[in-house]
């Protein structure tokens, strides 16, 4: 069963609060559509929901949503075209749970990564197979815009949760990821089945490395047309020296 979110009409300003996760999720719901801009969120974890106050932000498969409205056993949230265009929510296999969880608190511990619940792009599921100690997990990276941000050993969010890259190609049109058994179950990865549509996030030190390389170059002053090389210029020899590379 399959459902479709409509693109076309306006939804309401978001919060101006950033919110950050950890990629460790804390329970799993139902996510269902109630209109083109709204979708209804269930789950059991009577601590989440009870902790959920209207605005909060909640990382829904990875993709965070603000609470518009809180109910008994869930809440309801807005989204927009651009996370319906950018993700998994607007196309997914209804019969399928979401990872949930609430944003980062001060004073959390942070087991996994920073991840901000702005996902890059989809990806999709190409196999699971079991080994004695984890799943060993293949996904398939059509969209630059995330594949960019792949790197062996790198942090990834898949579905919101924070996964190690075990093996990728040089491009990151594939990885891989090692996941442990408790992990698997206890999120919607034991569901899901090869050719589904799964929401990916890079690492957001990623990209930020990634723009000062790209603002590296030398800049012009406004009172002059020579160019100003940047004291400290970022540049690739100074992140391997560093061990970034």
């Amino acid at each position: 069963m399959i459902y479709e979110l409509s693109t076309n009409a306006a939804v309401p300003p978001s919060s101006e609060a950033i919110p950050m996760f950890t990629g460790l999720i804390q329970t799993t719901g139902t996510l269902s559509a109630l209109s083109e801009t709204e979708v209804q969120v269930i789950c059991d974890d009577a601590k989440l929901i009870r902790d959920l106050e209207l605005g909060d932000s909640v990382a829904v498969d990875g993709v965070c949503l603000t609470v518009m409205r809180c109910l008994s056993n869930g809440f309801v949230a807005a989204v927009s075209p651009e996370t319906l265009d950018r993700t998994a929510l607007g196309r997914r296999n209804a019969d399928l749970p979401v990872n949930l969880e609430a944003s980062l608190r001060v004073g959390s511990k942070l087991g996994g990564h920073f991840v901000t619940g702005h996902v890059d792009g989809a990806g999709y599921l190409e196999s699971a197979v079991p080994t004695e100690t984890s799943w060993e997990m293949r996904f398939s990276v059509g969209d630059r815009r995330v594949a960019r941000y792949i790197v062996p050993k790198g942090s990834i969010a898949v579905n919101g949760i924070s996964l190690t890259v075990a093996d990728c190609d040089a491009t990151g049109s594939w990885f891989t990821v090692a996941v442990i058994p408790l992990t698997y179950t206890e999120t919607n990865l034991q569901h899901l089945q090869p050719g589904d549509r799964v929401n990916l996030e890079g690492d957001i030190l990623g990209k930020y490395v990634e723009k000062f390389l790209r603002l590296g170059a030398p800049e012009t002053s406004p009172q002059t047309t020579q160019p100003e090389a940047p004291p400290d210029r970022l540049t690739p020899a100074f992140l391997a020296e560093h061990g970034y590379l």
